[in-house]
């Protein structure tokens, strides 16, 4: 029997509740530490000090976050860290007022999207696309660094992670593009989508994406959630995911 949400509020909780073990998969492989005070999770990931979407913050609790950010504060201070962010529902007026005081600054607005797979829209086939499994860590460390814009070195090396699969797509040989899929039972969480800048505008991460789920589906999976950026948003959903709720990220940065 399906134990999937029957509404958005569902969708959104169960998009919540992926991040702080996916985080944790992140800051394992790439060799930091995950600092939990009760429901307050923060990824600590000191090979990437410059980059806060690796060193996150997760809480159920809005008031154990206010309570705990003096100390989060000093942790990553101590770890050599110079951004990090925590992530908010758009909604939790709480903790954006608390964070604003604490001296962060709202850095993205992603948006928490679902789909159940018996509704996936496939995209026509590109003949010259292939797509390919490969649990190769540093390609796919590589192209999203590029994608992503970040300086040479911010992405930082990550050993394999568990119950994921890796899917890359190649272009006369050349891999451009790549999706990680993260085994969380009915549910299939879709992260690393990306494309070189030079070969975007073919629908490449759509046709991959759309490879990666049809996979999944037939593996038995009914369902797939991701976290869209704005440039994301769209590719997702042409799939068929549907927006189910806001989210807001807010970076503490040490000055230049």
């Amino acid at each position: 029997m399906s134990s999937l949400p029957s509404d958005d509020r569902g969708w959104f909780q169960l998009v919540l509740g992926n991040q702080p073990p996916l985080w944790e998969l992140y800051t394992k492989a790439c060799g930091g530490e995950v600092l939990r005070e009760g429901d307050v999770h923060a990824a600590i990931v000191p090979a990437s000090p410059n980059r806060s979407f690796f060193n996150s913050v997760f809480y159920e609790d809005t008031g154990r976050l206010v309570d705990a950010l003096p100390r989060l504060a000093e942790a990553y201070d101590a770890a050599g860290v110079n951004a990090w962010t925590v992530w908010i529902p758009a909604e939790d007026e709480g903790a954006r007022s608390a964070l604003a005081e604490a001296g962060h600054v709202l850095d993205a607005t992603p948006r928490a999207m679902a789909i159940e797979l018996s509704g996936l829209r496939l995209p026509d086939p590109d003949p010259e696309l292939e797509i390919r499994m490969d649990m190769d860590m540093e390609l796919l460390r590589v192209i999203n660094e590029t994608a992503y814009g970040f300086p040479e070195g911010d992405f930082p090396p990550m050993t394999e992670m568990p119950d994921t699969a890796s899917y890359l797509a190649s272009l006369n040989g050349t891999t451009v593009g790549t999706t990680l899929a993260w085994d969380r039972g009915e549910d299939v969480e879709i992260t690393f989508v990306a494309t070189l800048p030079e070969a975007r505008g073919r629908g490449i991460a759509g046709r991959l994406l759309g490879h990666a789920l049809e996979r999944e589906r037939n593996r038995g999976k009914s369902a797939s959630t991701l976290v869209a950026t704005k440039l994301g948003y769209p590719v997702y959903e042409k799939l068929g995911y549907q927006y189910v709720g806001g989210l807001e990220m807010w970076e503490r940065r040490k000055p230049a």
